[in-house]
């Protein structure tokens, strides 16, 4: 083979790995979750539903599972973000090497883990999956990220099989709720 060729078909193979490596970063740039839009709408989230903690609580303390927390609490109310009224479920996740049910119930400030969300955006959001978005709040209300630093908001972890949606799609009723299956 003439060093011609040899250079034409190593070009060729450069190319196809360079537009391969465009079109692997352009798929992680479409994420269902953690973009621009995403993390803009979670933190006036988290500005509109400032006082929460006040609403009626549709649960007391309550035992939890992974990866939620040790131990709940749960809200349901309406909040308004951007003008616009959403239904919201709101978790507060509770841990800590001591924690009981009665002393997160004493003390919630002081076992307080994450602040998890299930908010019902408007109609085409995500038909497939009840039009949800999710978010996980560190107790400071900062977005918290996975693993490879992706902001956990919007439609966490949508065709993956695992987190937020594909572990809500199992509720029954098709409504994500597994609150309403009991």
């Amino acid at each position: 083979m003439s060093r011609k060729v040899i250079l034409v078909t190593f070009t060729s193979l450069m190319l196809v790995f360079i537009l391969g490596l465009g079109i692997n970063s352009l798929a992680q740039e479409e994420m269902p979750f953690g973009g621009a839009d995403d993390v803009k709408f979670a933190n006036n989230l988290w500005k509109a539903m400032q006082g929460y903690e006040d609403w009626p609580m549709s649960s007391g303390v309550y035992p939890g599972t992974s990866p939620h927390g040790e131990f709940l609490r749960m809200y349901y109310n309406m909040v308004h973000v951007d003008g616009t009224p959403y239904h919201i479920i709101v978790k507060d996740n509770y841990g800590g090497e001591d924690a009981t049910r009665e002393m997160v119930a004493e003390s919630p400030g002081d076992y307080l883990a994450a602040v998890t969300i299930m908010l019902q955006r408007e109609d085409g959001y995500d038909p497939e999956n009840n039009n949800w978005f999710w978010v996980k709040y560190g107790p400071d209300g900062k977005i918290m990220q996975n693993p490879k630093g992706v902001a956990l908001a919007g439609r966490v972890a949508k065709g993956t099989g695992q987190a937020c949606i594909s572990c809500h799609a199992n509720a029954k009723g098709d409504d994500y709720l597994f609150s309403n299956d009991q």
